[in-house]
């Protein structure tokens, strides 16, 4: 992927220090410090411009985002409609927010065992050739990363257009043993969901008439018990008294 940056990029990210983390190995285990709270750590893995994670960062102020992605010119992008979404408060810098720039293969050199409670993955790259699915996000070899990474209330989120990849992700999750949620086929079928926050592929896809797949895969000990005693209820049978 090539991206043309400005002039001057990286000097631009230098001088957001504090909310462009260009350094994101020396908070590995620190990331609550660099917060100031004990608020749960939801990351974005390959944020691209940012859209998601900015929004989510607004409407959920008492959780705290990370936005990862490799490309210094995709973070100014980030930042710019990050900032841009909090201006409505009055506020330069989002304090739930932070962006870091960082390779997922290197993801435990980033964070501690235990450190996030959400992973997104927001319309990763496919990789469509079967030669290329260790590259997947949702190939074994990540999640067992994630599954280190995450705490008790551990969770993964996946949206993709890609039919073939979330076929390939759902045999994944289950070769692995996690139990999956809320799977959907075409997450937009009844128009715009509402209580998803769209990133900029999934706007034009939606506007396109493309099936949106989605699927939540539960990997914490916590957050299993807590699917078992309130989705499961509903699908239980109650045994009658016989006369």
């Amino acid at each position: 992927m090539r991206l043309r940056g400005r002039k001057g990029i990286r000097e631009n990210l230098e001088e957001q220090k504090g909310f462009v983390i260009l350094d994101p190995r020396s908070y590995k285990g620190k990331w609550h410090t660099l917060f100031g709270n004990e608020n749960p750590i939801y990351v974005e893995l390959g944020m691209g411009k940012g859209q998601f994670i900015s929004q989510m960062s607004f409407r959920n102020p008492d959780i705290n985002f990370i936005g990862i992605d490799m490309y210094d010119e995709l973070l100014r992008r980030a930042s710019e409609k990050a900032r841009l979404a909090w201006s409505e408060r009055d506020v330069e810098f989002p304090p739930n927010l932070r962006l870091a720039l960082a390779n997922v293969d290197y993801l435990e050199e980033v964070f501690d065992e235990g450190e996030l409670e959400r992973i997104f993955l927001n319309f990763s790259d496919p990789w469509p050739k079967a030669k290329h699915a260790r590259r997947r996000l949702t190939h074994p070899r990540y999640l067992e990363k994630y599954r280190r990474l995450l705490n008790s209330n551990g969770e993964i989120h996946q949206k993709t257009d890609s039919q073939t990849l979330f076929e390939f992700s759902l045999n994944s999750f289950a070769d692995f043993g996690l139990q999956m949620a809320n799977i959907s086929l075409n997450l937009h079928r009844e128009g715009a969901n509402e209580e998803h926050v769209m990133t900029e592929y999934e706007s034009k896809f939606f506007g396109q008439g493309v099936n949106i797949h989605r699927c939540e895969a539960i990997v914490g000990d916590e957050a299993l018990k807590r699917y078992q005693e309130h989705r499961l209820d509903n699908y239980r049978i109650q045994d009658k008294p016989r006369k």
